[in-house]
């Protein structure tokens, strides 16, 4: 006997609202997983849907769901995730990529008129690639090296750059930050860890419990990473060279404040879609 998507749809996310999860969260959640299942758009899934799972499939979807009432978040189910057009693959040393981040990457692209440019690009902390590639991908000419601490990110980075035929653009190194590179580049990119020490435990369980911590600790006040590269990064840049640092809310003027102290100049900030401040860009003097 089959099962019909339109009622499981509507079960279970009556499942995860009462799980804590946003009614709105918790109906984009199951039409993804319904769709993995089926294997179609997830734009085909609705409340209605005619539809129908295989006794096998639906058995997938209900071990799915359980994870997800365990507030396991959709991506790390899934394992992958789509940032900028591309498709991601991801793993426990990576972050779910977000659209925030896509504000960093609208704003390289803003700077560069040129798209046919062969520019270096720097990516420090790259997690799965997600910035790196996404520029990569609209900057044809460009290449590209991403940085991170955690092997496993690195090991993700270097998988996702093949699969999308970027491998011979994007190059991936285990690193501490700017650890052993010697040249300068065009722009450098980074969403570093940001949040405060003391406040990891209480964001919510999808966060604390499942992100990796290496990629979220900021230390005490969340600004370490910052106050760490700013005074550094500028000789990692070539003449006329920018610095793009995505940062958490409230943090755009110190971050700004650090830039400035380094002899950066054209500092400026830009919000996210939520309109907070998420972007400080600058430029090597």
């Amino acid at each position: 006997m089959t099962a019909r998507a339109g009622d499981l749809f509507r079960r279970a996310v009556g499942q995860l609202a009462a799980a804590g999860i946003d009614l709105r969260d918790a109906a984009q959640d199951v039409r993804h997983l319904l769709a993995e299942c089926l294997e179609v758009s997830p734009s085909r899934i609705h409340g209605d849907a005619a539809l129908a799972l295989s006794p096998e499939r639906e058995a997938r979807f209900a071990a799915w769901l359980e994870r997800r009432r365990a507030r396991e978040p959709v991506q790390r189910i899934l394992g992958n995730w789509e940032f900028w057009t591309l498709e991601l693959d991801l793993n426990a040393d990576t972050l779910v990529p977000r659209p925030d981040s896509e504000t960093l990457v609208r704003a390289v692209l803003a700077d560069c008129p040129d798209r046919a440019r062969p520019l270096r690009l720097l990516d420090l902390g790259t997690g799965s690639g997600c910035l790196l590639l996404a520029l990569l991908a609209e900057l044809p000419e460009a290449k590209g090296l991403g940085i991170d601490k955690a092997p496993g990110a690195i090991a993700a980075a270097r998988h996702n750059a093949q699969r999308l035929g970027m491998g011979n653009r994007a190059e991936f190194r285990t690193a501490d930050w700017l650890e052993g590179i010697a040249d300068r580049f065009d722009a450098i990119v980074s969403n570093p860890p940001y949040i405060p020490t003391a406040e990891i435990d209480d964001l919510a369980p999808e966060v604390s419990r499942f992100e990796p911590r290496l990629a979220l600790d900021g230390g005490p006040d969340g600004l370490a990473p910052y106050r760490h590269l700013a005074p550094r990064i500028g000789d990692h840049l070539l003449p006329g060279g920018r610095v793009y640092f995505e940062v958490g809310q409230g943090q755009a003027r110190p971050v700004a404040d650090l830039l400035r102290d380094a002899f950066f100049v054209n500092i400026q900030t830009e919000r996210d879609l939520g309109g907070i401040e998420r972007l400080v860009r600058a430029e090597k003097d």
